[in-house]
């Protein structure tokens, strides 16, 4: 039986997220590991998160908006908006899933 989750959180910045998740959202830091950290763990009414350091993202220029539209469109995923310009300048679209909670993806626009 599983009584408890560990969430591991990828972040560029162990500093900046403890600060955050200490000084916004109240939890404790548990530890950190390593000088500068590369891994710690804040607690919260006995709930853990962990954070590992890690790089940014690399864009992905196989996946931007139209092809993950388009990948989507032949595998029946049921849109609620179609892909479109935004007026806040990215190109987005909009998924229901299974249980029917909407999912937006976009990209912005080169």
């Amino acid at each position: 039986m599983i009584r408890q989750i560990a969430p591991q959180f990828f972040t560029s910045d162990i500093p900046a997220t403890l600060a955050y998740y200490r000084d916004k959202l109240g939890f404790d830091c548990l530890g950190t590991w390593l000088d500068p950290p590369v891994y710690a763990i804040v607690a919260r009414d006995q709930h853990r998160i962990h954070f590992r350091s890690a790089e940014p993202p690399a864009a992905n220029p196989d996946k931007y908006a139209d092809a993950l539209y388009a990948e989507f469109a032949t595998r029946g995923v049921e849109f609620t908006r179609g892909l479109a310009n935004t007026p806040w300048h990215s190109r987005e679209f909009v998924v229901k899933d299974c249980d029917g909670r909407l999912l937006a993806f976009g990209a912005n626009p080169e």
